[in-house]
């Protein structure tokens, strides 16, 4: 199955992520431990696709990682991007504005971290977060978020034209899986730290997240700039698609190696030949 076709919101589309099964897991019934050599082998062509990207440094590449909370953003990141060189990857997480941050207009410290010629970013979070948790807190007037999403399409159109491919992925999982993985992180001292009495009052405006979100999708997903909906109830059954979805994408970029910029013949000739012969002289030296 094409997991692009599948899980794209095609540009128009009304999204109704009730209709969406969270626990979506395709035709088989596999397991983290079988899907894993699937992971693996996207992943390989993901590092393999991203040595190209940097190695050209033509284009460049930005992943948006969206979801409720517990729906698997750092399991995505440390996951399925585990390959990646960190010399061309960077990830950013946007948190509450700062004061700074504050005085400018919402997408002024979103543009500073997208990738550069050559660089995959990753956001855990985005400048999606001001037309869903600024809109659901009421943090600002309907009137100023409501015109957010034509300047968000304006920006991807922009980085679209300089050579950003852009991916968008919306983590879906049911509240049923989100209070399960809070009990999981009350159980597990390692994860004690992401417990926040907000995540569980968090859940009482569910219903006005998802509204939120499928708006945004049906308003911002377009050609240069997908939303994809993953069912992200099996954790590996999110790693498999997503990773199937990037390793196509970068294969689809057309990344090619750069010409030599020398003679390599020659180059060959002057130094690596003369350093040769010169370690057999040595060899044969008493």
């Amino acid at each position: 199955m094409d997991y692009r076709k599948k899980f794209v919101v095609e540009p128009g589309a009304k999204v109704k992520l009730g209709k969406i099964d969270p626990e979506f897991k395709d035709k088989h019934d596999e397991s983290h431990h079988t899907a894993s050599s699937k992971i693996q082998k996207h992943v390989e062509r993901m590092a393999k696709a991203q040595y190209l990207l940097y190695a050209d440094a033509s284009q460049s590449l930005l992943v948006v990682l969206q979801a409720l909370d517990a729906g698997g953003k750092d399991g995505v990141v440390h996951h399925v991007f585990s390959a990646m060189n960190p010399q061309g990857t960077s990830v950013f997480s946007f948190k509450q504005p700062t004061k700074v941050e504050s005085a400018h207009d919402f997408l002024w410290r979103i543009h500073r971290h997208t990738p550069g010629k050559g660089e995959v970013v990753i956001f855990n979070r985005s400048h999606y977060e001001d037309v869903l948790v600024v809109r659901v807190h009421k943090l600002v007037p309907k009137a100023v978020w409501s015109k957010r999403y034509e300047l968000i399409n304006g920006f991807e159109k922009m980085l679209h034209d300089n050579g950003t491919r852009i991916l968008k992925f919306y983590l879906h999982i049911s509240p049923q899986e989100q209070l399960e993985r809070f009990s999981q992180r009350l159980d597990d001292p390692m994860r004690h730290w992401k417990i926040s009495e907000a995540d569980y009052s968090e859940r009482k405006l569910w219903p006005d997240y998802i509204e939120a979100y499928e708006d945004a999708m049906e308003r911002t997903s377009t050609r240069h700039a997908p939303w994809y909906v993953i069912p992200s109830n099996h954790k590996w059954f999110r790693n498999l698609a997503i990773s199937e979805i990037l390793a196509d994408t970068m294969d689809d970029m057309g990344l090619k190696l750069p010409p030599a910029q020398v003679d390599i013949a020659e180059i060959r000739r002057k130094y690596h030949t003369a350093a040769a012969q010169q370690a057999r002289r040595n060899q044969k030296a008493p």
